[in-house]
């Protein structure tokens, strides 16, 4: 057998954590899958699978060849993608990584009509708020906000997404629903910090020229996490700002509440980056055409 059906095989075994199941989705006889397996592993010298009774699982070194294969299998996938024609279903496994409040609010409840066009492509998502190494790590896409700090990535740029200041109504009850910047002095703020300098973010707005201007408001609370910085206002420690998508079943739910609409700071450039060697990978390409829609959508419609 030859190595890359061998690795195609692991992979459906590895994925499905079964060699029964395996065998069928391949339709290949049980012993066939098996000796695949066995047959890599003694060309390594190393064990890829724990197998019981009842489950297969990855050892260590079967994570890491996992992880290799697959690239390896994706990358083949695209470079015959580019010679086969448009006729052909894009396949293989995505990574995509995504600010978690977008991931949890946009883009999970649509990924329903993703895989109803694309049957055969599988996407790992990750959710997370510090920017992840694209190249490092071997995330094919991502979703990222504000100005972008790496210059080697290929961004496409998506919208500006609206920012806005908000506060928990019963704080505002209490401290009163600010109307002027004045009377900012009289309230908290709940301050973001950043992860890589551990210096809190200003506070900001556009004046009415259009100018951003920032401004320093006293805080209790810093903290450097989004779902930490919305359960902080939440809590009624303070206001904050942030991008209205990223808030929008909490604003509906009356749990937060716009207040100086007239000073908020400016727009946040939203962008989906990818590196430069996965830019004709047809799985990456429909797949950040879909997101693209998805978010100018959501960004548009709210």
């Amino acid at each position: 057998m030859d190595q890359l059906k061998a690795m195609h095989i692991f992979k459906a075994v590895a994925d499905s954590k079964s060699f029964t199941l395996a065998a069928q989705q391949l339709d290949l006889p049980k012993p066939t899958v098996t000796n695949a397996v066995q047959a890599i592993e003694q060309q390594l010298g190393v064990r890829l699978l724990q197998r019981t009774t009842r489950k297969v699982s990855l050892t260590v070194e079967g994570a890491l060849y996992l992880d290799r294969c697959g690239a390896l299998l994706n990358d083949l996938d695209d470079l015959n993608g580019l010679f086969l024609g448009d006729g052909r279903q894009p396949a293989g496994s995505l990574r995509v990584d995504l600010p978690e409040r977008l991931a949890h609010q946009v883009v999970i409840p649509a990924l329903p009509d993703f895989f109803q066009r694309y049957p055969e492509i599988q996407v790992k998502l990750g959710s997370r708020d510090r920017y992840a190494d694209l190249v490092g790590e071997g995330i094919d896409c991502a979703v990222r906000a504000g100005v972008l700090r790496d210059s080697t990535l290929v961004a496409r740029k998506v919208t500006d997404m609206e920012q806005i200041n908000v506060g928990a109504p019963a704080y505002l009850d209490r401290h009163g629903r600010p109307r002027t910047l004045a009377d900012l002095r009289q309230h908290w703020a709940v301050n973001f910090f950043s992860s890589q300098t551990g210096r809190d973010l200003d506070w900001e707005y556009v004046d009415g020229e259009g100018v951003p201007r920032t401004l320093a408001m006293r805080s209790q609370v810093s903290v450097s996490g989004t779902e930490a910085y919305l359960e902080s206002c939440r809590a009624g420690l303070g206001l904050i700002q942030s991008p209205r998508l990223g808030m929008l079943d909490l604003l509906a739910a009356g749990e937060l509440e716009e207040v100086l609409p007239a000073y908020r700071p400016a727009p946040l450039p939203l962008n989906i980056v990818y590196a430069h060697n996965r830019h004709l990978s047809p799985r990456v390409r429909v797949f950040v055409d879909w997101l693209a829609d998805v978010l100018l959508q959501h960004s548009v419609s709210k």
